[in-house]
């Protein structure tokens, strides 16, 4: 007689939580844009942590042997780790007894992709604190792309985040575009595709470059309200911290399955408004 108790051993809770976390470190669309250099406090102090900014420091010019200091005073925000996304689900016992590991790993790969989802929207949707100076198009008027004026519409883009002080040297700026503006950029002359950009290093998943910006494509840059909001910046602007608090399976109760259960956490903190810039784009 098969122990339904123990057949399904691939579904052990550490198993996934390991595999899981190790999954979601890659790949993900949004996460080659942002920093995560606070992560480790947040995981060390609980749900939230305090950013502290440091101030910028003034050069003048030395006219006589007296020195005058200026007061810097940092400043600082807070970091909350406020997005709480669970998945649950039942493994019922004839499963159990008929399947094999490898339905762990297509679950797994289920779970990251619906992870991945909710958090690019959620990232991308940081589009709102953009400051105006850097939006190409507006409202009232949004941008409409074609193949032959993408290019120099990017550019506006990307000159957005130079004026800002955004890019400098060893920095390199992202924007993220959907499938339907890649489509214009495809037929563009002046993109560079991936297997075009010499010996330099593009980012994970991106397509190649435009106007000096590695391009990188997410279904979820979907369509608010007849328009899209391209995201662009470097990797200074945003700061990302996640966790995934906790995989655990037990009985039902009610039925003759196992419960398999998954909580995951993380937050984002716009530090450096002066390093992203959006492009608002017809979507007729």
């Amino acid at each position: 007689m098969t122990d339904f108790t123990t057949t399904y051993s691939a579904f052990i809770p550490q198993m996934w939580s390991k595999k899981l976390n190790n999954m979601l470190e890659k790949n993900c669309v949004m996460l080659q844009c942002v920093n995560r250099n606070w992560e480790g406090e947040i995981q060390q102090q609980g749900d939230v942590v305090k950013i502290i900014t440091p101030a910028d420091v003034n050069v003048s010019t030395l006219t006589s042997d007296n020195i005058s200091y200026s007061s810097l005073t940092p400043t600082s925000m807070d970091l909350e780790i406020n997005q709480k996304k669970f998945f649950a689900f039942k493994i019922d016992d004839v499963a159990k007894a008929q399947t094999s590991s490898d339905i762990m790993e297509a679950h797994l790969i289920n779970a990251k992709r619906a992870i991945e989802e909710v958090q690019d929207s959620y990232l991308l949707g940081l589009h709102t604190d953009v400051k105006a100076s850097n939006i190409v198009g507006s409202e009232a008027s949004p941008i409409t792309l074609d193949k032959s004026t993408i290019y120099s519409e990017f550019v506006k883009l990307a000159l957005a985040l130079k004026n800002s002080n955004a890019v400098y040297s060893g920095v390199k700026p992202w924007v993220v575009i959907n499938p339907n503006i890649e489509a214009y950029l495809l037929q563009s002359p002046e993109f560079i595709s991936a297997h075009n950009v010499a010996d330099e290093t593009l980012r994970e998943g991106s397509i190649g470059r435009i106007a000096g910006m590695d391009v990188l494509v997410s279904t979820n840059l979907t369509e608010v309200d007849d328009k899209y909001y391209v995201l662009a910046g470097t990797n200074d602007a945003i700061t990302f911290a996640s966790q995934l608090a906790k995989i655990e399976s037990l009985r039902d109760k009610d039925s003759f399955s196992d419960l398999v259960r998954g909580l995951y956490l993380y937050g984002a903190k716009t530090v450096q408004p002066d390093a992203l810039a959006k492009m608002i784009v017809s979507a007729s």
